[in-house]
């Protein structure tokens, strides 16, 4: 499924794997660790003039068209307001401004809610969380992002496509290969309808994948409690390493599809929120692959050629 050159040096070991469905790449290298670059955690205690806080946000986020907001337990889903989909939906998972530690019922009403939102809309799907702000999260009160687009984002088109002629080519699916092959590796974690398992060829530092027996989003309701335990095993796994920040990307086909594909959860650790790490990558760019550009390239041009004038 996979595969790896190992290149001795002076200095270390480095891997460079590819994955043979997709092609994507990436190198590994352990001795990095050394430098110890992640710091001791640090979370502004601070929420003046947050909208997520319950205070604020039944009266500053918009709403759906209907004049509401989804709420289910402590979670609060709405229309975002900068939004870079055509379907972006943000859910507020807790009343707290500032959590480390989240309950299994918490996750999963973010997640119902998300489903919710976006069946209302007919595309590509996907449940996203970038959690503290050297994710890429622009406040620390936390919460997820959905998105459903006409059009899948780069890293779900990739493995529609190169699933559809896996399945054309071997006569199989590649998710079961992969799940059963997964399973007795020194990469797999836990977990059976849901596995659970360190991804061979990385996007993150310590990515995790977990694979579900289903495709398309309105399938996802009867997963909601499995995939939120699944989430909360991740993250106390990246707890017990000492990293404390996150992102996660889970990916659905488009309803009616078949490509031969399979949702899954994909989970990265980020360095430790401190006082000059606030980060400008987060799920888009790390784990779908495609980057949000905030300023047109024509105005960068026009602006140029202003101030030269």
């Amino acid at each position: 499924m996979f595969s790896v050159r190992e290149v001795i040096t002076s200095r270390g070991t480095l891997q460079y794997r590819t994955e043979h469905l997709t092609g994507l790449r990436c190198r590994i290298s352990p001795d990095r660790l050394k430098r110890q670059i992640d710091q001791s955690l640090y979370i502004p205690s601070n929420n003046d003039g947050c909208p997520f806080c319950r205070d604020a946000v039944m009266t500053v986020t918009p709403t759906f068209a209907d004049g509401n907001r989804i709420i289910r337990g402590e979670s609060v889903t709405f229309p975002n307001l900068f939004p870079f989909g055509e379907g972006h939906i943000v859910t507020v998972l807790t009343r707290e401004h500032s959590v480390m530690t989240f309950s299994r019922q918490q996750v999963m009403d973010a997640l119902l809610a998300q489903i919710e939102a976006l069946c209302r809309n007919d595309g590509y799907a996907s449940i996203n969380w970038n959690f503290l702000p050297s994710a890429g999260a622009s406040l620390v009160h936390p919460h997820m992002q959905g998105l459903s687009d006409s059009h899948p984002s780069r890293i779900a088109e990739i493995y529609f496509r190169t699933s559809e002629q896996y399945r054309k080519k071997q006569g199989r699916n590649y998710w079961d290969v992969l799940r059963e092959q997964e399973r007795v590796s020194d990469r797999y974690l836990f977990g059976d309808e849901i596995l659970w398992s360190a991804h061979a060829v990385p996007v993150g530092e310590r990515e995790v994948r977990g694979i579900l027996p289903i495709s398309a989003l309105e399938e996802m309701e009867n997963y909601a409690d499995l995939l939120a335990r699944g989430v909360l095993e991740i993250i106390s796994l990246y707890r017990q390493l000492g990293t404390f920040a996150f992102n996660m990307s889970v990916f659905f086909d488009k309803c009616g599809n078949d490509h031969g594909f399979r949702a899954f959860c994909s989970m990265i650790s980020r360095i430790n929120p401190n006082p000059s790490s606030t980060s400008d990558s987060a799920f888009m760019e790390r784990l779908h692959l495609e980057p949000v550009i905030m300023t047109l390239p024509e105005d960068l041009g026009k602006f140029y050629k202003r101030e030269k004038n």
